[in-house]
Parts: structure tokens; C-alpha cells; sequence
């Protein structure tokens, strides 16, 4: 398939997939237009059914199953990335620093699946999923994809026994796996226009209760004064060569070439502006969220340098492009975080 993009004025290069309706809904959900105005009869329908969806668990109408281990999920109260998976790869980190062995539950987007499947070393990501195989190649922890959490879990600890705590990569609306602390991950978005979907980004209100909440906002905007409410901090680190894992440059090596930037994932803007604020010069280029790279969109870049983002290069590891880098992100959570999900565990109050 040949790529077609344009070149704005602004030298950002937008592929057509970026004008796509989820990225055109995504920018309505930040405001009231006469869109989301048009929209809200059916986010009141959405309300109501995924609110008597979460009462019928909570009266025992529909049952939680619980797994021999505890189980933190991270997830989403809103549609789009906002940065699960560095938060889930510095929980693992967290928690075997702590004495614990974790194991990991994903959906697996994307992934061609017939039964609960662990992830190995040699997997793609059509058969997994992106993040799940970014998570294994970043920690090595078991993982195991699966729609069915509760299922999935069942197998993970099957064959991982050693395992003693799960964390489910997203999962908050998946009622049927009980869960002993949830984190809502959210960007410098938030909610949004505060709509349901779809006039809005919301899957569940802002009122449900959780533990805890992180905002992964970049641009250093005030927190929203919700109880347990911390900052996420990611951090870029090195870049590898995508066809050459073992060469790797600090950014400041890229300060005088010629860079594309690139990014499928939920809010590719925070992926450039964390770039520019290492103080590269960048044309852009934004994907779709998970965009499988079934085709190249780089050929005809003339740019001598690509940085894309680690869930976007384990989809192009037998690629042999030697301009290609993938940027390594690292998040740093909160201590006090870090004490909550610490004592929850170890059953002890955190009030």
C-alpha cells in the first residue's frame, strides 16, 4: 500500500490515518460543540446502562471471581492512552524491589487469540499485542493475554506459581475479575468536555470510587483536587536502533540531524513535546493509536533520523531501516503511591 501524507505549513507530517474519525472525535470530546451537544442523548444511554452494569455487581446481581493472589489494575476512566503501560513496567519494578513477584494480565490489542496465551521472547506483536510484548521485552515479567482477566489469571498462575500479585494493564470497566487496588491513569485531558461516551471521553463518572489517580501531563499543568491524586512523571531516556538493539545514543546525539518524529499511540503530542524539551528540532508524524505497520509509512521521508516510540518499534524489530530509533520512556511514581499500593498489599490501612 503506498503511504499518502501532507506537509503542513507547520512541518507537521499528518499520515491520513491521523484525520481518522476517533482522532476528529478526540478533539471534539475537549469541548462542548454542537457535535457532542448532537451526541448527548446517547452518552445518556451509555451512562445508564454501564451505571446498572456496575450496581448489578455491586448487589450481587452479577458476581466478582477473585484470584488466589492480589490483584492491582491500572486503568482508564476515559477512551485513549494515557500511559498504563510505563506506570504497569514501574509497578513491576516497584513491587520486586518490595520482595514480591508479579505477574501481568492484559487484553492484548489487536492479538490473534483462541485461549490465554503467555507471552515469549519471539512473539510478534500480531500475535500478542503491542504493549503486552513491550512489557516482556522491558521486564521479562509473565504475562499472559487474554480478554477474560479472570481467565487469563487462572492460566497465568497455573503456569507461573511463583507468581504472588497480578497487575491487570488496563481493566477498570472488567468487573468480573475483583480487584484489591485500581489506579485511573489520565493525561493533561482529564476528563475532557466531562461527557460520557459518546459526546465524551468518559467510560465510567469521575465519581467512582478508586485508590488512586495519576496524571501524566507534561506540560505541568495544576492537579485537579481529587482525593489520592499524584503526578505521573515519564521520563525519556536513550534511543535504540531499531535494527541494531544494541546501539543506543543519548538524545543530545540527534541535536543536529535532520528528525521525524513518529507515534501510534492515544496522544502522540506529548511523545514531541517531551522530544522538543530535550531540544531536538522535529518534523511530526502522528499514527493511529496501535498502528500495526502492515506498510511502511517512512519511505518516503527524506529525514536521516526516525525516533518512534518502544510500543510502536516492537512492531518493527525485522525492519532494516538504520534511521529508525525507538525512545525509552520511564516512569517515576509518586512515593506516596508507592506506600498505598506497598500497605494495601501487606493489608495494612493507609489512612
Amino acid at each position: 500500500m503506498m503511504n499518502k501524507y501532507h506537509q503542513s505549513r507547520g512541518k507537521a507530517i499528518v499520515p491520513r490515518l491521523s484525520s481518522s474519525i476517533v482522532h476528529k472525535m478526540t478533539a471534539q470530546w475537549q469541548r462542548h460543540s454542537w457535535i457532542t451537544w448532537l451526541l448527548l442523548p446517547l452518552s445518556w444511554i451509555f451512562f445508564t446502562i454501564s451505571s446498572m452494569r456496575r450496581l448489578c455487581f455491586r448487589l450481587g446481581c452479577y458476581r466478582s471471581k477473585r484470584l488466589s493472589v492480589p490483584t492491582v489494575v491500572v486503568g482508564n476512566l476515559t477512551v485513549g492512552g494515557t500511559g498504563k503501560t510505563p506506570v504497569v513496567i514501574a509497578l513491576i519494578e516497584v513491587l520486586r524491589n518490595a520482595g514480591f513477584t508479579p505477574g501481568v494480565l492484559s487484553r492484548g490489542y489487536g492479538a490473534r487469540l483462541t485461549e490465554p496465551r503467555s507471552v515469549k521472547e519471539n512473539d510478534v506483536a500480531t500475535d500478542v499485542g503491542d504493549e503486552p510484548l513491550l512489557i516482556y521485552h522491558r521486564t521479562g515479567a509473565p504475562i499472559v493475554v487474554w480478554p477474560s482477566r479472570v481467565e487469563g489469571g487462572k492460566s497465568l498462575l497455573a503456569e507461573h506459581p511463583e507468581c504472588n500479585v497480578i497487575i491487570c494493564d488496563d481493566g477498570l470497566q472488567h468487573y468480573k475479575l475483583a480487584r484489591d487496588i485500581e489506579i485511573a491513569v489520565f493525561d493533561h485531558r482529564l476528563a475532557g468536555n466531562g461527557f460520557h461516551l459518546p459526546a465524551g471521553p468518559l467510560r465510567e463518572p469521575l465519581s467512582r470510587p478508586r485508590d488512586a489517580n495519576l496524571v501524566n501531563d507534561p506540560y505541568d499543568t495544576p492537579l485537579p483536587p481529587w482525593p489520592n491524586t499524584w503526578r505521573l512523571n515519564i521520563s525519556l531516556g536513550e534511543a535504540w536502533c531499531v535494527s541494531q538493539p544494541t546501539l543506543r545514543r543519548p538524545l543530545s546525539y540527534f541535536t543536529n540531524n535532520e528528525v521525524l518524529a513518529a507515534a501510534g499511540i492515544g496522544a502522540p503530542e506529548r511523545f514531541f513535546f517531551s522530544l522538543r524539551n530535550a531540544g531536538l528540532t522535529l518534523q511530526t508524524m502522528a499514527l493511529a493509536d496501535h498502528f500495526d505497520f502492515a506498510y511502511n509509512p517512512f519511505k518516503t521521508v527524506t529525514a536521516n533520523t526516525i525516533l518512534i516510540t518502544e510500543k510502536d518499534a516492537v512492531k518493527c524489530l525485522s525492519w532494516s531501516d538504520p534511521r529508525l530509533w525507538a525512545v525509552s520512556a520511564f516512569a517515576v511514581l509518586d512515593t506516596r503511591l508507592v506506600s498505598l499500593v506497598l500497605e494495601k498489599l501487606s493489608g495494612h490501612s493507609t489512612v
